[in-house]
């Protein structure tokens, strides 16, 4: 048996295994802490908070450590795009979330250019769901909470151990938990990357941006003016309403306050100022915060039993709201893999696929926000290709192809050869119970079987069938993933058969 500890306070000898990073002494067995919980989530975000509540659909032993003692008290406005709404109504968590959300286009992500959002886009959800950061933080902590997880607040990771059974985790306070596996979902600095001795390549900040809501004194009017004035010539520049008075303002951050200091209002009024003329009398901030564009990428999603998501994987500039969203489309994808490996059915590679999946869906992200922070600049050349672009999305295919890209609708994973809808996730389509994703709140697999002739078998365990002839398809059967992702086209049984092994693995005796 192999094994590997990682603590914050020594150094990282030669690796043991394919696990790198290993420790010459590390704990004995009569050591290790008893074997107390299945998965532990470092960090409950929203990534970590909604792997959670996936894990414990299938009755996972889960316990999420947060380090802050009390949840984020600041009112930042974050987006849900389509897919992650998509994913709410699957699980069925939508009705929650639009009681405190407000509701705008689908429109003017793609580096701020201000086209409409194309017609009939494939979505039930084809909207933009404007929510509080910290209540949507909240409602996805009690929907985990209610499905049995375990949130302990104030325990912070500081080192850990993992061999061939499991993970000890050892807390700041220097208690010992043990799991069998863990996975950081602590944030863009990582103490489980960092850690892990995982690589984080990509680009350090380059400029800084501040970004905040707050109200303003002066009528929608003028302020929209002065925006359009100004729209083309200085960027980043914006003053968007959020309803009541409220605008996100986002303003160059260049020659203000130490970097190292929190942004203050009259380092907003001061840009402000100087780009338009005017601080349009803004005030009563609610949040304030000033990010930059650093853009990275781990190298590996898992090492060993050590799993990332969310901004542990992945950070990248907040242009085009992707960056939640993103982590939580990580747990979904990564909650029923996990829970498959736990529960003994996944088939040998099913975990792997976690990273053959996600990590290109990152590097997209960070490709599609490298490339909006270029069409921010105030240089000729940007400004130049930022013209072009906005007269090119003017075409339907191209403005949809953007939209499709930020809202994550267009993801299409490589399954192999196939129709166009293999890959991809199935809109929230009509069938005989009511709609599709009703059907999906258990996080199982789906056979929709139009030809009332298929059957899902020993798999029936893990996999739900309905016969629905009148099913919105046009094709004859669908197997899906519990991520709502078709894994299977057809009409024929050993086909069938053959893909409920790949994606299931062997049928119950």
């Amino acid at each position: 048996m192999h094994s590997q500890q990682v603590t914050a306070e020594v150094e990282r000898d030669s690796a043991v295994g394919d696990v790198p990073g290993a420790l010459r002494s590390p704990a004995s067995g009569a050591d290790r802490a008893p074997l107390v919980f299945d998965v532990i989530i470092a960090g409950c975000g929203p990534t970590g908070a909604m792997l959670a509540a996936e894990l414990r659909l299938h009755d996972v032993r889960v316990l999420v450590l947060e380090k802050e003692t009390e949840p984020k008290s600041f009112v930042r406005i974050v987006g849900l795009h389509i897919r992650s709404l998509e994913l709410m109504a699957m699980r069925g968590l939508l009705e929650r979330v639009l009681q405190h959300g407000r509701q705008r286009p689908a429109a003017g992500f793609f580096a701020a250019i201000n086209k409409p959002a194309p017609k009939d886009l494939d979505s039930a959800y084809a909207y933009l769901l404007g929510i509080p950061q910290p209540v949507i933080e909240r409602l996805l902590e009690e929907h985990a909470i209610e499905l049995g997880a375990q949130v302990r607040r104030g325990r912070a990771v500081a080192g850990f151990e993992q061999d061939d059974e499991g993970v000890t985790v050892e807390l700041a306070d220097g208690e010992r938990l043990r799991s069998r596996y863990l996975v950081g979902c602590d944030g863009g600095r990582s103490t489980v990357r960092k850690l892990l001795g995982v690589g984080f390549p990509g680009e350090p900040s380059r400029t800084e941006t501040l970004m905040g809501e707050m109200e303003v004194g002066v009528p929608q009017q003028e302020i929209a003016a002065k925006v359009t004035e100004l729209r083309e010539t200085r960027q980043p520049f914006w003053l968007r309403p959020f309803g009541e008075g409220v605008y996100s303002v986002v303003v160059p951050a260049a020659g203000v306050s130490d970097r190292a200091e929190p942004p203050t209002l009259e380092d907003f009024k001061q840009q402000l100022r100087t780009i338009a003329g005017t601080d349009f009398g803004v005030h009563s901030p609610r949040w304030m915060s000033r990010f930059g564009d650093a853009t990275r990428l781990a190298e590996r999603y898992r090492v060993g039993r050590v799993l990332l998501a969310g901004d542990a994987a992945h950070i990248h500039p907040p242009t085009g709201g992707q960056g939640l969203n993103l982590g939580v489309q990580d747990a979904f994808n990564l909650g029923w893999k996990l829970a498959a490996q736990l529960r003994g059915w996944a088939p040998e590679t099913l975990l792997d696929t976690y990273q053959a999946e996600r990590h290109p869906v990152a590097e997209d992200v960070l490709d599609n926000t490298r490339a909006q922070m270029e069409l921010l600049s105030t240089e000729p050349g940007p400004q130049a290709v930022r013209r072009l672009l906005t007269e090119l999305m003017d075409f339907d295919e191209v403005n949809r192809h953007l939209i499709e890209k930020i809202t994550a609708i267009g993801i299409r994973y490589d399954f192999g050869e196939g129709p166009d809808l293999l890959g991809r996730r199935l809109r929230d389509i009509d069938v005989k119970q009511g709609h599709l994703y009703g059907l999906l709140h258990r996080g199982r697999g789906l056979l929709l079987d139009r030809t009332e002739r298929l059957t899902v078998g020993g798999w029936s365990d893990r996999v739900d069938y309905l016969a629905d002839p009148t099913a919105g398809l046009d094709v004859p059967c669908v197997l899906l993933r519990p991520d709502g992702h078709v894994a299977w086209i057809g009409d024929d049984q050993q086909d069938l058969n053959d893909h409920l092994s790949r994606w299931f693995g062997k049928p119950a005796d």
